[in-house]
């Protein structure tokens, strides 16, 4: 093994992958969110090179990490392509359902309110096109951002029961 590659191996990465069944690879990506892979890591018989792609997917979900979901799948393509990892398929993460619903919930109130979505947007110091991407439910917003619109919607955050 050379160099670069004994040094690229022995760089620990804030995402994690690992091989969940033949066809599929589960990451975790920095923030927590998981993200299945249809790929044929998990069929390679040879155990290095095995560790070599999960570590390279590790490294592309690394350097792609986006709060916009939309923005890092496309770049995860992209950079996957570049770097000679072959995908057959990717989840959009599993906390997609919750982005919609709470991007779904935030348009209601603001429709229901009359306020147009780049009032909105000034009222809590967010950029209109974040607030396009939250409502619509392709963006990992963040607590801080996440209260500004709630403030400026007359709401607050609170944890309810499922």
């Amino acid at each position: 093994m050379n160099k670069e590659l004994k040094k690229f191996m022995t760089t620990e990465f804030k995402s994690v992958a690992r091989i969940q069944d033949s066809k599929t690879v589960v990451v975790t990506a920095p923030d927590g969110e998981q993200f299945q892979l249809m790929c044929s890591v998990g069929k390679y018989l040879d155990e290095d090179y095995r560790k070599y792609e999960l570590h390279l997917i590790e490294w592309i979900f690394d350097k792609c990490f986006s709060n916009d979901k939309e923005q890092m799948l496309n770049s995860i393509w992209r950079e996957s392509i570049l770097n000679g990892v072959s995908f057959l398929g990717m989840s959009s993460g599993d906390r997609q359902g919750e982005r919609l619903r709470i991007g779904t919930r935030i348009r209601q109130i603001r429709e229901e309110r009359g306020i147009e979505a780049r009032d909105l947007a000034k009222l809590a110091g967010v950029d209109a096109a974040n607030l396009s991407r939250i409502e619509n439910g392709k963006y990992s917003v963040g607590l801080d951002i996440l209260s500004k619109v709630a403030a400026a919607l007359g709401k607050k955050i609170d944890f309810v029961d499922l």
